[in-house]
């Protein structure tokens, strides 16, 4: 399965891997803003196999930790820089010796100093989609970085730009005015549809980039009542923003919804994370599923999905009943 990102014409495999989680622990102040210790070895495993499997994006942020994230995927992929196409962020700031995010700066400098941060750490020349990583900046203050980022595409340093926000009015705000504007990075998945800013994505003819696919791991059915998660976990001490885990824990009420859609999601003999996958490639020929991995495991069981391709109409219209219902 391939996608063609948006109005740039970079075409990539239809699933794509989240670099987060391979960034591991980083704070601000004391909210844990990772996802706990991870293996660097493994990571690079886990990236190589992703291309052995046929996935040719990855997604990554500069503040992802800070700046360690980017530097795997630089690593993972030296000499293979041709065969993929990388996406990062940038809009927030960090201090790498403390792995402690720090704030943000949405000015055009600002701007101009993270590319070339970020292409240093990459270990690349340009990249493929570089996003604005600030959910909800006042539209002006977007718009004002519009002339800044056509610079960048006419020196070569990125081939497309968007912004990775869940609030139609902003995708649509940049989309209006940016011509190499290419992808809306959005948070969707089983759980949380985004109805919004698919009508933008369609509209414009851009690529919708599904942050959190599989709902923070909730979506692979291994989270329980009783699991708990670490105080270097994002999840264990869960931001404001963060509902689907609380105190540590899954939180019960997204436990209920995740039982409620394992018999739709499963019932072509897809595991549960598969079929959260096929649910959004079925919902819109424009989505690009970025769930996370630290193994090359996980990698596996979510490359498989793509041999299996779109939900089934049937299955897919079950899961949307179950979301009419509340």
């Amino acid at each position: 399965m391939r996608r063609t990102l948006g109005r740039s014409g970079i075409e990539v495999s239809a699933l794509g891997v989240g670099c987060w989680a391979i960034g591991g622990p980083f704070w601000q102040g004391a909210q844990p803003l990772g996802w706990g210790e991870v293996d660097d070895e493994e990571s690079v495993r886990a990236l190589r196999r992703a291309l052995e499997l046929g996935v040719t994006f990855y997604d990554t942020a500069d503040v992802y930790g800070t700046g360690h994230s980017e530097r795997i995927l630089g690593r993972a992929f030296a000499g293979h820089r041709d065969e993929v196409a990388i996406a990062t962020k940038w809009g927030n700031t960090f201090d790498e010796a403390t792995r402690q995010a720090t704030g943000s700066d949405a000015t055009p400098e600002y701007l101009r100093s993270a590319v070339e941060a970020s292409l240093r750490r990459l270990g690349t020349d340009r990249i493929d989609l570089y996003q604005l990583h600030l959910n909800g900046l006042p539209i002006p203050t977007a718009l004002d970085l519009v002339d800044t980022l056509e610079a960048l595409v006419a020196a070569g340093k990125i081939r497309a730009y968007g912004w990775s926000t869940d609030f139609a009015d902003r995708a649509s705000a940049i989309a209006s005015v940016g011509p190499h504007v290419t992808a809306i990075q959005h948070s969707m998945s089983v759980l949380e549809d985004s109805p919004d800013v698919l009508d933008v994505v369609e509209k414009h003819d851009l690529a919708s980039i599904n942050r959190g696919p599989l709902a923070m791991g909730l979506l692979t059915g291994k989270f329980t009542r009783s699991s708990t998660l670490g105080p270097d976990d994002v999840r264990g001490i869960a931001p404001d923003w963060l509902s689907f885990f609380q105190d540590g824990r899954p939180a019960p009420a997204w436990l209920d919804r995740v039982a409620e859609v394992r018999d739709a999601l499963t019932s072509d003999g897809r595991t549960l994370a598969q079929g959260a996958l096929g649910w959004l490639w079925a919902r819109s020929p424009r989505t690009i599923p970025i769930p996370g991995c630290r193994t090359v495991a996980q990698v596996e069981e979510n490359a498989a999905a793509l041999a299996k391709g779109p939900l089934a109409a049937d299955a897919a219209a079950a899961v949307t009943a179950l979301f009419s219902r509340g």
